[in-house]
């Protein structure tokens, strides 16, 4: 625990002997403008270090790229390998683990040690691991690598602990499963075939002993040979050649016959009796043509020939249809005795396996299900009912159904809204699936003591919504919408949507929800946005429609007469609320030429439409295309169900829109909002060049995120097309920001998403990252400041900052500003103020800047208050009362070109709006009360104060308008912002006020009138001691600050990073506290405490190596965060220590203790005659003593990182070998216990025969033998 004080009485650091001229010093604190009055800020700060912890907690989702499959029949849990070396492990609901292997290596092949509690794995790098089990969070125990042959199939027979691996040259080694060693025997290729075949038989592609004799080994080569090996006697007993490919072969329980698939769509049937040729050839799908020839057919990739008491066999494959079917899905086929059932799935399938009862493979099997694995989706098929449903499916393996495109995350949400969620999307749930329990149900779950209610949010491509609960690590579907069912839809091939984008016109940007008001707000990538309520009820309503025109026009201006502070945009003044309008929907409305004006690029359904309960859509929002020009997408958005109003905003500017009202309240550029009046003048420059339409690029976001989209798996957002002319062949480091214009192809410099997962917003040219107008639309406009504005922004705190202005003695007299004008709060003297910031502002740095225009533009002021050069016409920069080094200004400066030609000179950048908030706060110094207030925060690091003034009364809050005066405070951080927070003088949370909520369609009460009820959290509510004001934590990409507010003094900064920028950053509440968590670009997670930003974690956890992963990571209260791991895979992690610690306890047992069932009795005679096979004794034919060593080059064994969990406490030494003898010694006591028991049920088995054999033999010791 720590307390801080701080007075902030001329709260200033400056660095000894600074100049005049010297800018502020880098790291800092904000010097206010005016000296606040003396106060004490008194917070006692409880979070430490220990309270931080990182780890992974559940991964959720369908396994990305699945390669292989392994079901347990006795513990009944599903493996599913990975192409990226993953194995996620199920059993029943709540029972999900992950595991990776460290190598990444794909897995080919899964085998359970069944009923052990271990899983042995093969993957592509030829290596094999066994996996302890029998403990939470499962282990590698031993690893073995192949070195001279490459690992093709792998066989375990039931209750064998010797493992045959098959390889790519035809040889079968033996591993002994225990030891992890090599056995010496081998079953080389040339043996195992006649001498006198002159072809290799191809790699091993099955293995398997026989259910009659399992001395007896069954190979099969992928060449079409077969052969059946002694291994007792090691010599062939048959061998088998058939002219086509073996792809599976799969015995009869009897071990008498056995099916083989091969590669022209045939089965072939053959019984051991007489193998010179096949007892029947099927080919299940290929007919007789009119020639009499059989129809050419796919390869059956895989058969499975089960038998069933009660029933005919079951033939089960993948696979096998005719090639001239063009067109059809992948197949999964089903013959029982006569009957023959194609199921047709959606994906491809990459494995199947039937579920038996038993796990004896010389028994009857009894299938009763088929798992069935396909590319994208896991599906399990009754097979004891005639129609073969599927059971419903309990794990959330449909996240990726529609590409998700955007998350959010909330924890300890009002506790009503999972069942009320459930509720109602229950009533949607699809029907037809099997009546019986999901069979995979191993392992053991119990709801957790640290849970509340958590949901998950994840939008999608095709514009569906769906809402998950994830209470206690579990994931499961509550409730989904489809925003797409607002509009109209559009003709294929035809219209505005198919002009915009290729496909998923409706896909989702960002969310807004407020669990307490159940409003729920969606953007999507056509530049709209959809305002829902919750109600219980069904309605009939008409959705209304606002149409916006954010776009700037300036940039035709060509003309130096026309009027400079022209507005630009077509709205009246802001304070002057706007009905909704609707414009025609005709494409070449508005300009002669037919280029597209003032239409949006859907269209909303203009009629009466019925709404099912849930959340209904109640308002439209639209950007409008203008003069030809498409919309720019939406880069910020929030919402206040207590003030009633939803603000957004993009690289255009800011719109505030008045939801109860249906008005448009505020509609400004970026500029306009420095203050009332457009204090920037217009440069006028060369006329526009042939103007290069943008709509080939508007919107082009989604194609560019799905950069696959034409394959089988659409990955979202994984990579990005680059849109520049003029590429640079500079390699900037992947610590650049995001906003930089020039950017490598590596995936790390993705851009940062903004403040929500934000569209692919570096692609398309409706970007808020900064770019060059002529890249894309021709020369862009070019805003300059006023002499008078420029000499009071150049001389803020009394320093020149501008490189291009004469030293302060020459400059001209300062103008006073109005109390209104905007003033930039700048830092003490020092060095340059925000050095190597390389964040939004740093991009075309070296343009020239004209000196008879005697001041520098807007541009580069703000740049040089980002600390960025900008070079002149004089190389040596002899009017700078301050000169860089060489090398800082390398580091600062992305230089271009030098020429003063009028392309450069027009190059601009826009400041696009990267993040808002609502919230009660001091608009300006002089306000003595908290007044409702939007924060903004551009991608210049300006963060703009927007006063409010908002009825309170409920019946003028539907007449009155709301007036808003973009006048307020005007603060500075490193980079764009990314989040505001708000804190009371304690150091509590203040959460945004809001709206309680009510049924707008629950039927009247005349009693109880449905009036709005408001919770509101003012700043001054909590202030006992303080009095007035709250603290206003400002997060960038690079830099966090906290303000105390009014007086706008900046109390604590803290540099985040300086080599790499912040991708997510959240204010969340954690062990009844509060703190800063921010996820950076080279991986780091970090938390910071609140107020004082002291560092307290720094974990180098995840490198950026995919856009997805900074497009969807999000934090949320209780130390928790979430991202898409991959395109079908939701990862949760926790950096809340207490929450490591109970890990344990909230996870699933994969392991639980089962008797392994019987072996069918097969009768008195056979038992007593031996009638069976000898009994085999693998140990006494494969151990060292008969086998002899294996060749050491040939593998190698690696010992395993894992092992039992008491094994993480053994370090090396006596200690360690300690720890080991005991936990050998506590498994050696575990199998002795298991003995004990087995002995024990053995002497009182014992003891009952001899109990009954006695009662007989009393029974019958008199009778006669002719008696019986």
């Amino acid at each position: 625990m720590k307390k801080f004080r701080k007075v902030l009485d001329g709260l200033t650091t400056s660095s000894p002997g600074g100049t005049v001229g010297s800018p502020s010093c880098g790291s800092a604190a904000g010097t206010p403008t005016a000296a606040p009055t003396p106060k004490e800020i008194d917070v006692q700060e409880t979070l430490v270090s220990e309270n931080f912890q990182l780890c992974k907690t559940v991964r959720h989702g369908f396994p990305y790229q699945p390669t292989a499959l392994a079901f347990d029949p006795v513990q009944k849990i599903l493996a599913v390998g990975s192409r990226t070396g993953g194995v996620r492990i199920l059993g029943r609901p709540g029972v999900d683990c992950f595991c990776q292997h460290e190598s990444g290596a794909a897995v080919l092949q899964l085998q359970f040690l069944i009923n052990e509690g271990a899983l042995v794995t093969a993957c592509a790098d030829d290596t094999l691991h066994l996996w302890n089990l029998r403990q939470r969070r499962p282990a590698i125990l031993h690893s073995l690598k192949f070195n001279r042959e490459r690992i093709t199939f792998c066989h375990l027979p039931f209750q064998s602990k010797w493992l045959y691996v098959g390889t790519e040259r035809g040889n079968t080694h033996i591993v002994n499963i225990e030891s992890f060693i090599l056995s010496g025997y081998v079953i080389m290729w040339n043996k195992a075939i006649e001498l006198s075949t002159k072809t290799h038989p191809g790699p091993v592609v099955h293995l398997s002993d026989s259910p009659k004799d399992e001395g007896k080994l069954l190979i099969g080569f992928e060449s079409g040979t077969i052969v059946q090996w002694d291994l007792r006697g090691k010599k062939a007993d048959f061998r088998i050649y058939y002219d086509e490919a073996i792809h599976s072969v799969s015995w009869h329980h009897e071990g008498k016959q056995f099916m083989c698939s091969h590669s022209d769509g045939s089965l072939t049937l053959w019984n051991l009796r007489n193998t010179t040729k096949p007892f029947q050839v099927t080919f299940p799908h290929g007919k007789i043509q009119k020639d009499g020839r059989k129809e050419s057919c796919k390869p059956i990739l895989k058969v499975e020939y089960k038998t069933s008491r009660n029933s005919e066999p079951f033939v089960i494959f993948s696979g096998g249809l005719s090639y001239d079917k063009a067109g059809r899905r992948p197949t999964l086929t089903i013959m029982h005795g006569k009957a023959i059932t194609v199921l047709e799935m959606d994906y491809p399938i990459v494995e199947f396996m039937a579920l038996c009862e038993t796990p004896y493979n010389n028994e009857v099997q009894e299938p009763y299900a088929v798992v069935v694995l396909l590319e994208k989706d896991l599906i399990v098929v009754d097979l004891t009912q005639s129609n073969f449903p599927v059971f419903e499916n309990p794990y959330p393996m449909d996240i990726h159904e529609s590409p998700v495109t955007c998350t959010a995350y909330f924890a300890d949400c009002p506790p009503d809204i999972i069942p009320i969620l459930y509720s109602i999307g229950a009533k949607h749930k699809k029907t037809g699936y099997s009546q019986k329990e999901w069979p995979i149900a191993g392992g053991t779950w119990t709801l957790g003591s640290h849970t509340y209610p958590e949901i998950i949010i994840t939008g999608h491509a095709d514009g569906s919504i769906k809402f998950w609960d994830a209470s206690a690590i579990t994931l499961q579907m509550l409730y989904k919408l489809k925003t797409s069912k607002v509009f109209e839809k559009p003709k294929p091939g035809e219209g505005r949507a198919a002009e915009l984008v290729e496909e998923d016109p409706f896909a989702v940007q960002m969310v807004s929800w407020c669990p307490q008001s159940r409003i729920f707000c969606v953007v999507g990538i056509s530049a709209h946005i959809i305002l829902y309520r919750f109600s219980k009820y069904d309605a009939n309503t008409q959705i209304v429609s606002l149409e916006v025109r954010l776009q700037c026009e300036q940039e035709d201006v060509i003309s130096p007469s026309e009027n400079e502070n022209n507005p630009c945009f077509s709205e009246p003044s802001p304070h002057s609320p706007q009905p909704h309008h609707q414009h025609p929907a005709s494409p070449s409305s508005g300009t002669p030429e037919g280029l597209k004006d003032s239409i949006p690029c859907l269209k909303v359904k203009d009629r009466v439409v019925r709404v099912p309960p849930g959340y209904q859509a109640e308002l439209v929002i639209q950007l409008l295309w203008v003069d030809g020009e498409p919309p720019q997408q939406i880069t910020s958005l929030d919402i206040n169900s207590a003030y009633g109003l939803l603000a957004f905003g993009n690289c255009n500017g800011l719109a505030v829109v008045d939801y109860l009202q249906k008005t448009i309240l505020l509609c400004l550029s970026t500029l306009d909002l420095y203050g009332a009046a457009d204090p920037y003048q217009r440069l006028t420059r060369s006329p526009r060049r042939n103007r290069q339409s943008t709509s080939e690029f508007c919107m082009r976001g989604l194609s560019n995120f799905y950069s696959d989209s034409k394959k089988r798996i659409r990955t979202s957002y994984q990579s990005l097309t680059e849109l520049s002319d003029n590429q640079q062949s500079v390699d900037m480091e992947r610590s650049k920001s995001p906003t930089s214009v020039h950017y490598p192809t590596s995936l790390h410099n993705e851009p940062r998403v903004l403040p929500e997962p934000v569209a692919s917003l570096r692609a398309s040219h409706c970007s808020p990252v900064f770019y060059l107008l002529d890249n894309v639309k021709g020369p862009g406009r070019k805003l300059s400041l006023p002499t008078d504005l420029k000499t009071d922004l150049d001389h803020v705190n009394g320093h020149c900052t501008s490189p291009t202005s004469q030293p302060c003695s020459a400059g001209k007299p300062r103008v006073p500003m109005g109390p209104e004008g905007p003033r930039l709060t700048r830092r003490g003297p020092g060095r340059p103020p925000f050095r190597k910031a390389q964040s939004a502002a740093c991009m075309e740095i070296s343009l020239p800047v004209s000196h008879t225009e005697g001041y520098a533009s807007r541009r580069a002021m703000l740049q040089q208050f980002h600390g960025v050069t900008m070079y002149s016409h004089d190389e040596h920069h002899t009017t700078s009362p301050y000169c860089w080094s060489e090398r800082e200004s390398r580091e600062n400066s992305f230089s271009r070109s030098r020429s003063s030609s009028v392309s450069s000179i027009d190059r601009d950048t826009k400041e696009a709006i990267t993040t808002l908030q609502f919230g009660e706060s001091y608009g300006r110094k002089s306000d003595a009360l908290p007044t409702p207030c939007l924060w903004v925060g551009t991608s210049l690091g300006v963060v703009l104060l927007i006063p409010m003034s908002i009825p309170t009364d409920q019946e003028e809050r539907m007449e009155e308008p709301v007036t808003i005066g973009p006048s307020g405070a005007v603060l500075m951080l490193k980079g764009s912002v990314l989040r505001f927070g708000f804190l009371d003088c304690m150091g509590a949370l203040i959460q945004s006020p809001h709206e309680v909520w009510r049924d707008l369609n629950a039927p009247e009460d005349p009693d109880r009138p449905r009036r709005r009820k408001l919770v509101n959290f003012s700043p001054s509510s909590s202030q006992d001691a303080c009095g007035e004001g709250h603290l206003a934590v400002v997060c960038s990409e690079r830099q966090a600050k906290v303000f105390l507010m009014p007086s706008q003094s900046c109390l604590f900064v803290h540099n985040i990073t300086e080599s790499s920028f912040v991708l997510r950053a959240d204010v969340v509440s954690v062990y009844n506290s509060v703190c800063l968590a921010c996820f950076c670009a080279n991986g780091h997670v970090m938390t910071l405490s609140l107020p004082s930003l002291r560092p307290l974690m720094d974990v180098n956890y995840l490198p950026l190596t995919d856009m997805r992963i900074a497009r969807t990571f999000c934090f949320t209260n209780g130390g928790q965060a979430l991202y898409l791991s991959s395109p079908t895979e939701i990862q949760r992690i926790t950096y809340s220590q207490e929450m490591c610690d109970n890990l344990q306890e909230m996870l699933g047992e994969l392991f639980t203790p089962i008797e392994t069932p019987e072996a069918q009795n097969r009768g008195f005679l056979k038992g007593f005659f031996g009638g069976n096979a000898h009994t085999f004794d693998r140990e006494e034919l494969f151990g060292e003593a008969a086998a002899g060593k294996a060749s050491r080059s040939l593998a190698q064994h690696i010992p395993g990182q894992g092992g039992m969990e008491g094994m993480k406490v053994a370090a090396s030494g006596a200690v360690g070998e300690l720890a080991r003898a005991r936990i050998a010694l506590d498994e050696r006591g575990q199998r002795l216990g298991e003995l004990e028991e087995r002995t024990a049920l053995m002497m009182t088995s014992a003891e009952t025969f001899s109990k009954h054999a006695h009662e007989l033999m009393l029974k019958c010791k008199d009778k006669k033998w002719y008696q019986f």
